[in-house]
């Protein structure tokens, strides 16, 4: 018979279940046998032993709540008899903890073949970036983005496009709306790109560059300036109002600080300066196809793994994310730690609970205060707008059994692995230390996978259990599921299914190698993740201030 519930730690007092399990059901954990009084659904947890109010709730081996409801055991945990509490942080503890790195010997000698820039980083894409200063220049970038697309065919598949033709041509003619599509308007082929070596063209927007405070401005100028110094970019057209308070001259400045030998093609327009928006147009298409074909002469050469730099994200997670896919990218970021490589762990309020033993993994005393601060600080903020970080877990979350924000984090801190932290950043930082770096943002999917982005991620991984079709218009997004439902539910969106390790098929260790060739496959173009397929470029940024 299949395994029913796993404890994950010794040290638990509950289980989780792997399958939806009816009350007065008898399951076996390890060598004891557990008779559930009430019904537990799929990913939820049961008690282990009697819980009087009060009682301290353990998984992964730390705290991740109490009981705030009598719970007998074989009783379901639910939002009605559990409520959110975390070990406190203890800085006087001992740190830069030993560590035993994993077994790299499959990966010795292994390159992959990225786009070597000048500055020394390797990029795993080839992107050309158009990008508003401030938001009055969006409706020209929309514009750039519609010729471009279309002419060049780097755009989204236009399927939906063509069926609504369809739909328009057959009301007109008076034919059934319900009959089979024919072939024509089945998802189009992308266009014969002139450009072989070119990735793509892609097209930011945001609300931000004016308005808000000058650390809104300061803030937003830092990250777009990691986007334009970023391995994966070759190239820029940055488009101008000219009064607003993000002003070229900031830019230059953050860019400056994160790259001082800069030398991409930049290209500028402001628009109060030339005059009629034809001739800022005429300008920026002219001079953005020439560097096109500039950036179109990169080819890919061999790289070694310790050129790669590694989002860590998960987004829609379930029971399931802390037991399969969330540990499997630990055991990858492990791997590429012990290669040389960066990995980035983010979602700072979903380590809420788990701060210990990143704390006591920081190589110097002063990171971990450094990290204290950030968790401190932020955590301060959100209560201070009547929120916090206990607020963290979505409708989602507590539906597939993320009851507590603590419970949430303790999963959620394993796409970490086991390496030390090599260094602590705050938004919109740029990593230039290798090994595991803590990034201070949002658990925002898309506010997160932006900054990691900006921080110098060439690749993302990202768990999910209910499923997100979440991209970024530089860094490709490698999307993992924890069950293998999700997987087969989701194909066009799910990139690598992680649920073997619940089924008890595979190993978290199997599973982190896995994962790393795909990485490796897919940083050297072989690989077109699913978020690239379907054009998903989500893109924004994380707004820390107030608004004026």
């Amino acid at each position: 018979m299949p395994q029913q519930v796993l404890r994950i730690h010794p040290d638990d007092n509950v289980v989780v279940a792997l399958a939806d399990l009816p009350a007065g059901q008898t399951v076996i954990d390890r060598a004891d046998s557990l008779t559930l009084v009430t019904r537990v659904p799929s990913k939820h947890k049961a008690a282990l032993h009697d819980l009087a109010i009060g009682d301290p709730i353990r998984m992964y081996g730390v705290l991740v709540g109490r009981a705030s409801q009598p719970i007998p055991r074989g009783a379901a945990l639910t939002t009605a008899n559990v409520r959110n509490d975390a070990n406190p942080i203890d800085l006087s503890a001992p740190v830069a903890r030993s560590w035993r790195t994993p077994d790299v010997s499959r990966f010795a000698g292994r390159t992959f073949d990225g786009y070597h820039r000048a500055d020394g980083r390797v990029g795993t894409r080839n992107i050309w970036l158009v990008l508003p200063l401030v938001f009055c220049e969006n409706r020209n970038v929309r514009a750039m983005q519609e010729a471009f697309d279309r002419e060049l065919g780097y755009g989204a598949p236009e399927n939906h496009r063509l069926a609504v033709r369809e739909m328009a041509r057959r009301y007109q003619h008076g034919e059934p709306m319900d009959a089979p599509w024919p072939d024509s308007v089945a998802p189009a082929a992308m266009a014969r790109q002139l450009l072989p070596n070119l990735d793509g063209v892609r097209f930011l927007t945001h609300e931000g560059g004016c308005g808000g405070t000058r650390q809104d401005t300061q803030t937003l100028c830092g990250l777009l300036a990691g986007y334009l110094v970023h391995p994966n970019v070759a190239g820029a057209t940055v488009l101008s109002l000219g009064c607003q308070h993000a002003q070229i001259e900031i830019l230059q400045e953050e860019i400056a600080r994160r790259d001082p030998g800069f030398c991409k093609p930049l290209f500028v327009f402001e628009q109060q300066r030339m005059g009629t928006e034809e001739a800022l147009m005429s300008a920026a298409i002219r001079d953005t196809f020439g560097g096109l074909v500039e950036a179109n002469r990169a080819t890919r050469a061999p790289a070694p793994l310790s050129a790669l730099s590694v989002g860590l994200k998960c987004g829609g997670s379930d029971g399931f994310s802390g037991i399969s896919a969330n540990p499997g990218i630990g055991q990858t970021s492990d791997l590429l730690s012990a290669l040389g490589g960066t990995t980035l762990l983010a979602e700072f309020p979903e380590l809420l609970g788990s701060e210990q033993d990143l704390i006591e993994r920081c190589v110097r005393p002063e990171l971990a205060i450094r990290f204290a601060d950030l968790m401190h600080t932020y955590d301060a903020q959100a209560h201070a707008v009547g929120s916090g970080f206990e607020m963290n877990p979505s409708p989602g979350n507590i539906r597939d059994g993320l009851l507590t924000d603590a419970m949430k984090s303790a999963g959620a801190a394993r796409k970490g692995g086991t390496a030390p932290v090599t260094d602590v950043l705050d938004y919109p930082q740029r990593a230039t230390v290798p090994g595991l770096n803590l990034l201070c943002t949002p658990g925002n999917d898309v506010e997160c996978t932006t900054a990691q982005t900006a921080a110098g991620a060439t690749v993302i991984l990202f768990t999910t259990g209910l499923g997100t079709p979440t991209g970024n218009p530089v860094t490709p997004v490698l999307k993992l599921a924890t069950n293998t439902a999700l997987a087969r539910r989701m194909p066009d969106t799910v990139d690598f299914d992680c649920g073997a390790v619940v089924s008890g098929e595979a190993t978290l260790e199997t599973i982190g190698e896995q994962i790393l060739d795909l990485v490796i496959e897919t940083a050297s173009g072989r690989v077109i993740t699913a978020a690239e397929r379907l054009g998903q470029w989500d893109f924004i940024p994380w707004k820390r201030g107030v608004s004026l």
